[in-house]
């Protein structure tokens, strides 16, 4: 197992097309990054949920996810599951988020992801993110399309144990849905731990990675 290191992290973009998609595809490494750099900046944008219930669990739980951070959480009302038909709304969105930061880190779903909201805002982002690492996450559903990651984020156990505890804590309104569970989240974890040597890990989607092996 290769490891390497992003370098200085001070700034972050995490995005999501629905509230509880960053906290559940990354909330792990968040709460890692956020500990190791307090004050870190990070530009947070989510597609859907504003307004309402979904908005304020959003905003409780990127709070809790991190720590200390200096957090600029957007929340828009796009339609749940109608990305595609909104696309220039979505575009102009990532495009403004990209206009007020230069992220050492990006966060996003994966272009390859079964939810058409999902996979369309990771082509965004790699339209408007070019030159930026960008770790793609996963989401256990039921279409079954977690696939082979290239890249991993280790877990401590307390790490892992509280971002399952502060998922079920902060999403009340996704409790009733039956991959919503700890065994899921941690049993996932379980498996990515397993595949880069650690007791857990969130595994990422890495499309480029420019190397500077010389410097």
């Amino acid at each position: 197992m290769i490891r390497l290191s992003a370098g200085r992290t001070d700034r972050i973009v995490a995005v999501g097309a629905h509230c509880d998609d960053i906290a559940i595809g990354a909330g792990g490494t968040l709460l890692t990054l956020c500990r190791a750099r307090p004050g870190i900046r990070v530009d947070a944008l989510v597609l859907s949920g504003g307004g309402g219930e979904r908005e304020r669990e959003e905003r409780a739980a990127l709070a809790a996810f991190c720590p200390d951070a200096d957090l600029r959480l957007t929340v828009l009302k796009l339609p749940d599951g109608r990305v595609p038909a909104h696309w220039e709304e979505a575009k102009t969105a990532v495009e403004e988020l990209r206009e007020r930061t230069e992220p050492d880190l990006v966060l996003a779903p994966r272009t390859d992801d079964a939810h058409q909201d999902h996979r369309g805002l990771a082509k965004l982002m790699t339209t408007a993110f070019r030159d930026h690492l960008v770790l793609r996450y996963e989401i256990v559903k039921w279409d079954g399309d977690l696939g082979r990651p290239s890249a991993y984020q280790p877990l401590t156990p307390d790490t892992a144990e509280e971002k399952v505890r502060l998922l079920q804590e902060h999403y009340p309104s996704q409790r009733h849905r039956p991959w919503y569970d700890r065994e899921a989240f941690l049993g996932l974890a379980r498996i990515r731990g397993i595949e880069c040597q650690a007791r857990y890990a969130e595994a990422f989607d890495v499309a480029k990675l420019t190397l500077n092996l010389g410097g």
